[in-house]
């Protein structure tokens, strides 16, 4: 009798258990339900699934997931990603380290094919990206005479970190080997005062790549990295492959509950990741040989310069840069659009929400004074490159009139929303300049 009332009474615990587990589990899904929505402004279970990882809603800010911690050294680019595969469909990293469905030089297989090339760094390989995948500019080109029938084939000459004059360079490359191209766009600015700014601070010539891309590259050639140096990049590697383990997860959650937990757990990851990169950084400017012990050689200043004439020199490298981009396109009539990129520490008349600045503002960014001071420096040079027929867009305020959150992470990069209103802005910008080209043509 004992028994049975014992085995009763355990059955009834658990039965009491399982239902406040159930009642548990509905106000946590519940719960999640809500939080997605507050951060993404959708229903989770009629969400639009994103196709792209770095459009989950996680802060991916300097996380490279599908390379080591450096990139690879280029004998005439300065630096490349490493060829091979990527995740997204379609894409690879090709033989020349540019994200692209094709290798190049790129050779037409049709008369009727019409090449893009698109050049700058990140946000303009990311742009490559999102106009592959949704071909926005060539729908718009196709308002124009001539175009309506053509196959738009996009190309991207992008690459993260790249600024002028390495777009200049890659252009004149790739011509030489005989690439054609017949329109080509340039998105450009913010890699130009923001890297460029570094260089000045480490004494790099303001003209030569990234300082930040170059030095790892450095010490790994020179094989002078410490063991904790070296430590570090496996720790580094093996916490790549977990937020990537993570991201695959996310994009496959069926509950909201599930996303919610590992957005929280990726998040984490990264968060980690960041702080061994900087500790990596520290131990690897520790044990940095002098320019005697080192392979590589690079053009060196004597001193800092001041904030004036840094961000000078660097308006007229892009600006000049920009005007030779021109003037070698003109010569085979191919058109030539530069982009000055928005950023969200060159101040407009854009209302953040609360979200998106804890999202798209760090005050220990080093990008920020130099965004404040450099953009204007960019701004007063666009007189002198009008006035050498640059079909120059500013684009600094094409997010003024959307409340959305536009910004992906703390430094550039801007998420899906962000993407359509960008690459929207870019396409009908070209389109009305080159039906007034057009017009004016025809009075003459």
């Amino acid at each position: 009798m004992k028994d049975f009332k014992l085995s009763s009474k355990t059955s009834e615990i658990i039965k009491i258990a399982l239902i406040n587990l159930a009642f548990l589990l509905i106000f946590l899904e519940l719960g999640s339900l809500g939080w997605y929505f507050v951060k993404h402004k959708q229903f989770f279970y009629t969400r639009s699934k994103a196709q792209d990882k770095s459009a989950l809603g996680i802060n991916l800010e300097g996380v490279r997931l599908n390379q080591s911690i450096v990139n690879r050294l280029h004998p005439f680019f300065g630096f490349i990603e490493k060829p091979g595969p990527d995740f997204r469909p379609g894409f690879k990293v090709n033989n020349y380290g540019f994200m692209s469905p094709y290798d190049y030089p790129f050779k037409k297989t049709k008369p009727n094919q019409f090449i893009i090339g698109v050049f700058g760094g990140s946000v303009a390989a990311n742009y490559g990206i999102f106009e592959v995948q949704n071909k926005v500019l060539p729908r718009y080109l196709k308002q124009l005479p001539g175009l309506k029938d053509k196959e738009f084939v996009i190309l991207s000459f992008a690459t993260g970190g790249y600024k002028q004059p390495q777009q200049l360079l890659i252009l004149n490359y790739f011509l030489a080997l005989g690439q054609e191209l017949d329109f080509v766009v340039n998105i450009d600015g913010f890699n130009e005062v923001a890297l460029s700014s570094l260089n000045n601070k480490n004494k790099l010539d303001l003209a030569m790549p990234s300082v930040q891309h170059l030095m790892p590259l450095t010490s790994l050639a020179n094989n002078s990295l410490s063991v904790k140096a070296m430590q570090l990049t496996l720790k580094i590697k093996d916490n790549k492959n977990r937020i990537n383990d993570g991201l695959t997860s996310l994009q496959h959650c069926s509950l909201a509950a599930c996303d919610a937990l590992t957005s929280i757990y990726v998040q984490n990851l990264v968060n980690n990741y960041r702080k061994d990169v900087i500790r990596f950084e520290r131990e690897r400017i520790k044990n940095e040989q002098d320019d005697e012990g080192s392979v590589i050689y690079f053009n060196k200043t004597n001193l800092v310069l001041d904030d004036k004439a840094a961000f000078e020199q660097m308006a007229w490298n892009w600006a000049k840069s920009s005007i030779f981009m021109h003037k070698v396109l003109s010569a085979s009539n191919v058109p030539y659009f530069q982009v000055l990129q928005p950023n969200q520490y060159y101040q407009t008349k854009r209302v953040f929400s609360d979200a998106e600045k804890r999202i798209a503002f760090n005050q220990e960014t080093p990008y920020a004074k130099a965004v404040e001071i450099g953009y204007p420096a960019l701004l007063k040079k666009f007189p002198n490159l009008e006035k050498n027929n640059i079909n120059i867009l500013n684009g600094v305020k094409v997010f003024d009139k959307t409340k959305d959150v536009v910004y992906v992470d703390s430094c550039c990069h801007y998420n899906q929303a962000g993407q359509e209103i960008f690459s929207d802005y870019v396409a009908s910008s070209i389109l009305e300049s080159m039906r007034k080209d057009r017009a004016r043509s025809k009075k003459k």
